[in-house]
This record gives structure tokens, sequence and C-alpha cells, in this order.
């Protein structure tokens, strides 16, 4: 961890968050932007778990109602894909996503802020695509990733059958939310504490 890296461990740092996400929520533009993010990342996160359905919803010899059904099946709660804690993850996620976009494009518009100070809300929405599957699809992305540097495909066996990812993405997203919100404190401009 970098030196001087802040983490919301009191009680006050995450009033901090909660407000600031609530007063740049307040903001009608970002508020559909937010929700925007939350939607399309939630859609991605499901509809990639399934490309070939997913193909054959969009472009096979269905009706619209069959295609609109097909596809709205695979969201949690509505199909069976994915158990409630799965679903919450997912959920959770996918806000956490679309809070954290729209704080971090008002922090990059109202403060100038450059990309690569904001680069910690990037991790956390990759982290999030990972963690949206299972241990067959995130841990196997991770695995082909990291067998660049000789990880052993021992991460297929994890205990929590691959939701570790969706946690670690809900730890990196709430870290983004709470530097970006720790960033526009009286107009500073902070960015990400964490050198990549």
């Amino acid at each position: 961890m970098a030196p001087g890296v802040r983490l919301p461990t009191r009680r006050r740092d995450w009033r901090l968050m909660a407000r600031t996400a609530r007063l740049v929520l307040s903001v009608p533009t970002y508020a559909v932007l937010a929700a925007i993010a939350s939607v399309a990342a939630l859609s991605l996160f499901v509809f990639s778990l399934n490309l070939p359905l997913v193909g054959f919803a969009l472009t096979g010899e269905l009706a619209f109602g069959a295609r609109l059904e097909l596809l709205v099946a695979q969201y949690p709660f509505v199909g069976t894909q994915f158990d409630a804690l799965q679903g919450l993850l997912l959920v959770g996620v996918a806000l956490l996503t679309g809070v954290d976009v729209a704080m971090a494009i008002y922090h990059f518009r109202e403060h100038r802020v450059t990309v690569q100070q904001g680069s910690t809300s990037a991790a956390g929405v990759l982290l999030g695509t990972l963690g949206a599957g299972c241990a067959a699809c995130g841990s196997a992305i991770l695995v082909g990733l990291l067998s660049l540097l000789g990880v052993s495909t021992s991460l297929l066996f994890l205990p929590l059958d691959g939701l570790e990812f969706a946690l670690g993405a809900v730890v990196v997203l709430l870290l983004s939310v709470y530097w970006l919100a720790d960033g526009m404190r009286g107009g500073e401009i902070n960015g990400c504490p964490v050198d990549f």
C-alpha cells in the first residue's frame, strides 16, 4: 500500500461517503447517469455469462415478446440462474458501480481530475465484471490472466465458488467511492491515493 493511503475505518468516513454520494446523486443528471451505469453493469455481468443464449435471443427466429422474456430471465431475482446471495451481490456491485461512475464523472468534470488520478474506479469495474460470474467464469478469466505470472489453477477451487471476486469488487468499489468522496471534500483534487 502506498504511504499516506487512507482507508474508511471510522464512522465519519462512512458518513462522508454516504453524504457525498447523496449530494452527487441529488443532481438529476448524475442520478440518471448512475442508474444507466448500474443497469449497464448488471446487464454486462449477466449477459456475459451466457453469450450464446443472448446471441440467440437477439438474432434468432423469435417473436419480440419471446426475445424480451429470454433476455429478462437472465437477471437476478427474475430468472433462476442466481441464488439469493449471488443476486444480492450482483445487484450490489452494479449499484456501487453506478454510484462510483457518477461520482468519478462528477469529480472529473467539477474538479478537473485526470483519469490517472481516478484509476481505482476502473479497477472496481474490472473486478465487478470478474465477480459477476461463478468459479467457472470469473476465476477462469483470472486464472488465464494470472497463469502468465505462474499462478496455478488451484484458484478454481475457491471456498465461496467464485463469489470472492464479487466481494473483492465490493471492497474496491467502496474504496473508490471513499477516495472520491475524500478527494471532493473542500474542492481538493486528491483522486486515488494508490500509485498504479
